[in-house]
């Protein structure tokens, strides 16, 4: 909890894509409603087939704030967000997972930064979902001690995994967004994504000026989930999100910096990507598809062959090896 005794009485509209959440949506909505500050809680399923709608239908508190929309059919969570959005009608807009909760009074202490922020983040709690209440560890860590402003290189280039360094990636935030930014700048989430929708969106939002204020830990409580969907991503997934940093890049005004961060990025994916690509193209013995990977740009040549020298010393030394 920060220190800062400003107030706001700015509304705020929690919303929530949910899938197959029967077990972790009650909690969700519980913890957005125990905010005072929230005026709107929109929850959008997004064709469950268990019974999601039905645990979020007995969340309700009674107080008129809870919205739950039905989609037909699956369409992926940047859709599902964005009826929400469309359906809302509060200054901002706060994104929650439906896996995951709100600490009391997270929403009172991140508006007390929304002076001059076009977006307010903090460092989030992560825990295993089979120990929601043991210790926590926060995805930044000693890191971030102070609240700070964070540029669009440095929000990039937190996202490009680096080995032997914990992942602190910034596209996992969940933060407070001011509507009136994203209405006079046109922002949605990209529908063709189901992985690095957040990062997109961020991305784009910094590049055209926005303020992100990032925080330490304010109440955010990330599960980790092994059967998360953020986790079981394909490889049409990887390909758009690596390829959206080619977007960004033509359709946006960019320096130098900016530009070569996206590029760090773009091969990052690209190497994640390609070794999917030759794996597959190794199970069904095409050889054409598996040579074409070693043809990408550096570092991406590299790494595929890490990654089988890792592979091989793995099947030879099943017993010494300890799982990535």
């Amino acid at each position: 909890m920060n220190n800062n005794t400003k107030t706001s009485t700015a509304a705020v509209c929690v919303i929530i894509a949910a899938y197959n959440a029967e077990g972790t949506i009650a909690r969700a909505i519980a913890s957005a409603l125990a905010q005072p500050e929230v005026a709107e809680v929109i929850v959008v399923d997004d064709a469950s087939k268990d019974n999601t709608v039905k645990a979020a239908h007995a969340a309700n508190d009674g107080s008129n704030r809870l919205k739950i929309l039905v989609q037909n059919i699956n369409r992926g969570p940047s859709a599902a967000r964005n009826r929400a959005i469309m359906e809302s009608v509060s200054p901002w807009i706060a994104i929650l997972d439906a896996d995951d909760f709100f600490l009391p009074g997270r929403i009172r202490d991140m508006l007390a930064y929304s002076e001059n922020a076009d977006m307010i983040a903090d460092d989030m709690w992560q825990v295993s979902e089979n120990a929601v209440d043991a210790p926590r560890k926060s995805l930044l860590g000693k890191t971030l001690s102070q609240p700070k402003t964070v540029s669009f290189s440095e929000f990039v280039l937190s996202n490009v995994t680096r080995p032997g360094h914990d992942r602190g990636e910034l596209g996992f935030i969940k933060p407070l967004i001011r509507r009136s930014f994203l209405d006079a700048n046109n922002i949605r989430y990209q529908e063709n994504m189901r992985l690095g929708e957040d990062f997109e969106l961020y991305a784009r939002a910094l590049a055209l000026d926005a303020k992100l204020v990032l925080a330490p830990v304010q109440g955010y409580v990330s599960v980790i989930r092994a059967s998360s969907l953020s986790g079981q991503h394909s490889e049409q997934d990887l390909k758009n999100l690596r390829d959206c940093d080619r977007q960004l890049l033509s359709n946006l005004p960019l320096c130098e910096a900016d530009v070569n961060a996206l590029r760090r990025h773009y091969l990052s994916i690209d190497c994640r990507l390609q070794w999917r690509l030759l794996i597959t193209a190794v199970k069904t013995k095409n050889m054409r598809a598996a040579l074409s990977t070693f043809l990408r740009p550096y570092p991406v040549p590299a790494y595929l062959f890490k990654q089988l020298a890792l592979q091989v010393y793995l099947r030879s030394f099943p017993m010494k090896s300890k799982p990535l």
